[in-house]
């Protein structure tokens, strides 16, 4: 099914809404790509499922270890989740400057202050650069909330910059580091419909579908491949892993961790997306949050995969370059 002209949500009225930037490269088509970080980890620190440590909730973070480079990917959905499930992993938060925000929804966003205030007594610029896509301070209205503002961005925004921090809306792929790039909107080149229904973006167009247009994700580039992180993955697993792969040309993805938002899917699209899954490179799997867990085991059989290289994540569960996925003890 073709998408409609909606969907792509105004991308010239977008380009004009660009916020200023730290210093962070645009990526030119075509240009040299960094050279690939020597390792990488990705630690999750909020999803539904947990075993011997930390609390489950219906939201998504992750630590994200590149080299000596450190990002928090999305923050949870209540405010003390993600501190707790770090503190009881031993993880300390406070020396991380950037957080990456994959879109607006509360599940993502909702630990960001709590966060920043908490990190912050202990170094000023903790948590203090936040990274949204173009379309992430939108305004939402929902079905059932009639004209009540439905993005919660826009009152957290406020707050969180009243600390001294900062959010960017980036409107195109942007490296953070070596090998580390987020990117930003995602171009909808398949027909995949993996966002909610019954919400409307509110423009000067009018009110149109929302697509969840920011729907971001991160792009680490390492020896073995790309590892691909994802919130919800609103804009398609396939539509990402393309994005990806024009980002870093000629290297397969290697790695995919995170919510796919697949947890509706019938047998046709997860056939279809293991097959994309299949074209990319993908051989290891983390599928947290919104991905499903029938979803997620229907994927690893169509992939051929095993539980080794697939597995459903849980609160601590890690995926590394240089050990594979460690699933903790409750999905191994």
């Amino acid at each position: 099914m073709p998408h409609s002209e909606e969907i792509h949500m105004g991308t010239k009225w977008f380009a004009a809404c660009l916020l200023g930037l730290w210093g962070a490269a645009p990526l030119p088509a075509g240009e040299a790509r960094p050279e690939a970080t020597r390792s990488a980890k990705v630690t999750i620190l909020s999803t539904m499922l947990t075993d011997t440590a930390g609390i489950g909730e219906w939201g998504f973070a992750a630590l994200v270890e590149a080299g000596d480079y450190r990002l928090l990917f999305d923050t949870g959905e209540r405010p003390e989740t993600v501190l707790r499930n770090a503190e009881e992993l031993k993880i300390d938060l406070s020396g991380i400057t950037d957080v990456v925000l994959s879109h607006n929804h509360g599940d993502h966003t909702g630990g960001l202050l709590a966060l920043r205030q908490a990190m912050a007594a202990r170094n000023p610029a903790a948590l203090s650069r936040a990274h949204g896509a173009q379309g992430i301070f939108l305004p939402r209205r929902y079905e059932d909330r009639g004209e009540t503002e439905g993005n919660p961005m826009l009152a957290l925004r406020a707050s969180y910059e009243a600390t001294g921090a900062r959010i960017a809306e980036h409107s195109q792929a942007e490296q953070l580091a070596p090998g580390v790039w987020i990117t930003g909107p995602v171009e909808r080149r398949h027909p995949e419909r993996n966002f909610p229904r019954g919400g409307r973006v509110v423009t000067p167009r009018g009110k149109i579908e929302d697509t969840i247009p920011e729907d971001q994700s991160l792009v680490i580039q390492t020896a073995d491949g790309l590892v691909v992180v994802t919130g919800c993955g609103h804009a398609g697993i396939a539509n990402i892993l393309a994005k990806a792969r024009t980002i870093v040309p000629g290297v397969p993805v290697k790695a995919v961790i995170g919510g796919l938002h697949l947890l509706d899917a019938d047998e046709q699209a997860l056939a279809w997306t293991a097959g994309q899954m299949r074209d990319a490179g993908v051989s290891h799997l983390v599928g947290a949050h919104c991905t499903g867990l029938e979803a997620l085991y229907r994927l690893r059989t169509l992939l051929g995969f095993d539980r080794r290289t697939a597995v459903v994540g849980a609160v601590g569960a890690s995926y590394s370059t240089a050990t594979g996925i460690d699933p903790r003890w409750l999905a191994h």
